[in-house]
């Protein structure tokens, strides 16, 4: 079972006892916080669609650690003019580990909405529509002189 869910403006593909490091969450360490924008969960091929988030699920973890990621350098220069600048940052990180994911009502809606679609389509009759003939074309006589 995995799911795509939204956490601090980024989607991640998660899973049971995955870890992930994400953007800097507000949330002590060793807190547990839960993620209810789920995009899409897949439970062994059975897979359900939020538009754009599913109700009633949600993704459960646990924070592990902040830190600090890899030094990223943004180095700008322009030829021939003498300009060269060197920057660079440390992005703040939150490591998170994923303790479950649930599904509460999501699997059960969608399935009973294919359902009702599936009656619907059953019981409704639709007619093509019915062409129109074409008027026939008015041949010209060729007159040879």
């Amino acid at each position: 079972m995995y799911a795509i869910v939204e956490i601090a403006g980024q989607q991640f593909k998660v899973s049971k006892d995955l870890k992930v490091y994400v953007h800097r969450l507000t949330n002590e360490e060793g807190s547990k916080v839960s993620f209810d924008k789920v995009l899409l969960l897949d439970d062994n091929g059975n897979v359900t669609l939020g538009a754009p988030a599913i109700e009633g699920a949600s993704v459960e973890a646990k924070v592990l650690q902040h830190l600090k990621g890899d030094k990223v350098i943004v180095f700008k220069k322009k030829r021939r003019k003498g300009y060269k600048k060197r920057n660079g940052h440390r992005q703040y990180l939150t490591q998170i580990v994923i303790e479950g994911i649930t599904a509460a009502g999501g699997t059960k809606k969608a399935a009973a909405k294919k359902a009702v679609v599936a009656e619907d389509a059953a019981t409704e009759e639709v007619e093509a529509p019915k062409a129109k003939k074409a008027a026939p074309k008015a041949k010209k006589e060729a007159t040879k002189e």
